[in-house]
């Protein structure tokens, strides 16, 4: 019973608003475009339909106004490397699992998908783990409240899209897999060697297309999915750390023609060029800590410095939990003060991590006709007090400071879910 009373509380509707949404008074952030001071936001039915200045956007008759005077109005953050929603990936059983789906390990109603949605994410993309050289494949998601996986991720159809991106990584984690690559130099070659016989295979495949006379060669769960690497229809999340790894996974994806995020690259600053010159994407994560694995140990504050003045593009993640989604909106406010440029720090949380993932045309900035998923902040985004204060998505409030269960969320610790039960339970037995 305590549960049932507990989902109610959470429950909101999935269904884009029929009614207008005007968000008028406060300053716009649309990353794609200059700040507009006192501007005008319009959404309906889950997408944007208008943005501009006060007196020059026209607010729909019947529209629901809210007055955001004072509060700053900026895209949805974009998660590019996340592992919330407890799910796990590929197993100690061999250092290579393209086959496995992190879709099929994810809890769409867990408690750090909700977390991140008070740190201001409205998409993620949920990663199995970096302990082998391929993991398996990733899944992009928008943070909805939903009961199901289907509710959560961009594909529609699991069984003919493609949900996701592919995890692989190299360097200190991925050579201890079991059984153990054991060397740098081996962890190269076993994925060298997996994907000829990907190719051979795509072969293989290509002449029974054109002669269904033949036999179809047998199906390979694992070869299939890297034939979506090859074909350009899945994009490799690429952990590596040092720079000579950062090197072998450019070559890697230059030898086999594969679309690739470089995402953590610690020591990117020491190959900034060579990156740019590999037209590869990063995504890094700001550590503020001392402590941690000896191959980071050379992450400096401004890496995202140097690779912003190379001309690389460059987005933030949280590696959550290595940095707790709540507090994501801070790695902007670092990269500023490490030299970035305030709006390519603004970029790196909204428009290049969706570029990345492949869903730039729908989320990232505030324009029209994209999707109506944006942040209210109570402050300048880069601001020490800045809070969000509410996170829409689709068009829909699911964030809420000023809601006590959202708020909750927003500051409780990793057991919000039970202390949520407990407390209503407690209420049911003193009302009774």
């Amino acid at each position: 019973m305590r549960y049932l009373l507990l989902a109610s509380l959470l429950a909101l509707p999935l269904a884009a608003q029929d009614t207008p949404q005007a968000f008028t008074g406060g300053t716009i952030i649309p990353i794609s475009g200059s700040p507009i001071m006192n501007g005008v936001l319009v959404v309906h039915q889950g997408r944007i339909t208008a943005v501009g200045a006060v007196g020059q956007v026209p607010i729909p008759a019947g529209a629901q106004v809210h007055d955001v005077t004072g509060k700053f109005v900026m895209p949805g953050l974009v998660d590019t490397h996340s592992h919330i929603g407890g799910g796990d990936g590929g197993d100690q059983s061999g250092p290579i699992h393209p086959a496995v789906r992190i879709l099929d390990a994810i809890d769409a109603r867990h408690d750090r998908i909700r977390t991140a949605r008070a740190g201001g994410i409205t998409t993620a993309n949920i990663m199995p783990g970096s302990g082998l050289l391929m993991s398996g494949q990733t899944a992009y998601v928008k943070l909805r409240d939903g009961n199901t996986i289907y509710d959560l991720l961009y594909c529609r159809d699991v069984q003919t899209e493609i949900c996701g991106g592919m995890k692989m990584a190299n360097g200190t984690n991925s050579i201890g897999a079991s059984p153990r690559p054991g060397t740098r130099a081996r962890s190269a070659m076993l994925v060298r060697a997996r994907f000829v016989a990907a190719q051979e295979y795509q072969r293989r495949l290509a002449e029974w297309r054109a002669d269904t006379t033949k036999a179809r060669p047998a199906r390979d769960l694992e070869l299939e999915a890297l034939i979506e690497v090859l074909d350009g229809r899945r994009t490799v999340h690429f952990h590596t750390h040092r720079h000579d790894d950062i090197l072998t996974a450019l070559r890697l994806a230059q030898e086999f023609g594969f679309r690739i995020v470089l995402q953590h690259v610690s020591e990117a600053w020491k190959v900034a060029n060579e990156i740019r010159a590999a037209n590869a994407p990063a995504s890094i994560i700001v550590i503020d800590a001392p402590g941690g694995k000896l191959e980071a140990m050379d992450l400096l504050p401004d890496n995202g410095r140097v690779l912003e003045e190379a001309g690389v593009q460059v987005a933030f993640h949280t590696d959550d939990g290595i940095t707790d989604s709540r507090f994501f909106l801070r790695s902007a406010a670092l990269g500023v003060r490490f030299g970035m440029s305030r709006e390519g720090a603004l970029r790196a949380m909204t428009l290049a991590p969706a570029h990345m993932l492949g869903l730039g045309d729908r989320i990232g900035s505030l324009e029209v006709g994209k999707d109506a998923d944006f942040i209210i902040l109570s402050a300048d985004p880069l601001s020490i007090y800045a809070r969000v204060e509410q996170t829409w998505i689709d068009g829909l409030k699911l964030f809420d400071l000023s809601n006590p269960t959202h708020r909750a969320y927003a500051e409780g610790g990793y057991n919000v879910t039970r202390d949520l039960a407990t407390h209503v339970h407690a209420g049911m037995e003193g009302h009774h």
